[in-house]
């Protein structure tokens, strides 16, 4: 068991969280969660979805706080990519815990929104629905290869009011000036790890989570300079190490001129929360369901 990841991860998790909480972290990297995905209303309605769905013999659970998500019982993802309704991008596989920062984010109809790296492009094309694409929703993608997943997934997913930038979101210009902003930041995956037979199948290093930190330090002052005074931003990583997380937030907001806005809805408290050293953020713990993901509301100033 002592072996199942890397000891630096262990020490960190162990130090930051304590034994009894590690334990339970750990048998959250160990659990095989199901297929999650999200009904996409530019292309197709929850109905439809569950006709297509229960017609293809493939059962599946509703998600109380969130009406397009479903859980899928028994199938796995080849099953559901070979469905008519995937193909045409009536739904889309993704995460529950990635669904979340679009939603505490809250998009509106005629806004200019920033996402600052978007690809694949779950939690843009989430925005674009959200929106019925009639918000200005720009893409930020620095790879090339990814930035060209990210635009085969807009058109299938049908969100036409998405700009793509083939841009790392650092080097944008301060010239321009946003309504919302998601800044779902490149991380160390510390959340998502995945441990299989006893053996940890994800590439993570020391050195990583330090470089992580370094990244979204720099991509979250650039947000701050791009965000519009008094409007707000999303931060959030797939990691559940307080160094990519809390740490680095308190330090930035209290030289970018950004404040917290607490996330406090009622149906969070059904999330599998972690203990968390800023209060007003939401600090999801890996479970059956669930990746660990950190998310934070901000508000510039």
């Amino acid at each position: 068991m002592e072996q199942m990841i890397p000891g630096f991860l262990e020490e960190m998790l162990k130090k930051q969280y304590g034994e009894e909480v590690f334990a339970k972290i750990l048998a959250g990297y160990q659990a095989r969660r199901p297929v999650t995905l999200r009904v996409n209303p530019l292309k197709a309605d929850r109905n439809t979805v569950e006709q297509a769905l229960t017609g293809a013999g493939i059962a599946f659970k509703n998600v109380s706080w969130y009406e397009d998500a479903m859980i899928i019982e028994g199938a796995r993802e080849p099953e559901i990519q070979e469905l008519p309704i995937y193909k045409e991008g009536g739904i889309y596989l993704q995460s529950l815990s990635s669904m979340l920062p679009p939603l505490f984010l809250g998009p509106k109809v005629g806004e200019s929104v920033l996402d600052m790296a978007a690809a694949p492009g779950g939690k843009t094309t989430q925005m674009a629905a959200m929106t019925g694409n009639q918000a200005q929703i720009t893409a930020c993608e620095k790879n090339k290869a990814r930035s060209e997943k990210l635009k085969y997934n807009l058109e299938k997913q049908g969100a036409s009011g998405t700009y793509v930038m083939v841009e790392d979101a650092r080097k944008l210009d301060d010239f321009f000036s946003f309504d919302r902003i998601l800044l779902d930041a490149p991380c160390s995956g510390s959340g998502t790890v995945e441990v299989r037979d006893g053996i940890c199948r994800t590439k993570i290093s020391k050195e990583l989570v330090e470089r992580s930190a370094r990244t979204q330090e720099e991509l979250l002052k650039k947000a701050l300079k791009l965000l519009k005074s008094g409007h707000e931003m999303v931060y959030s990583t797939c990691s559940i190490l307080k160094e990519e997380n809390e740490v680095l937030l308190k330090r930035v907001l209290k030289s970018a001129g950004g404040e917290l806005v607490p996330i406090g809805e009622e149906w969070t408290k059904e999330l599998p929360l972690l203990p968390n050293a800023m209060p007003g953020t939401l600090l999801v713990g890996p479970n059956e369901l669930f990746e660990g993901f950190f998310v934070a509301k901000i508000r510039k100033k």
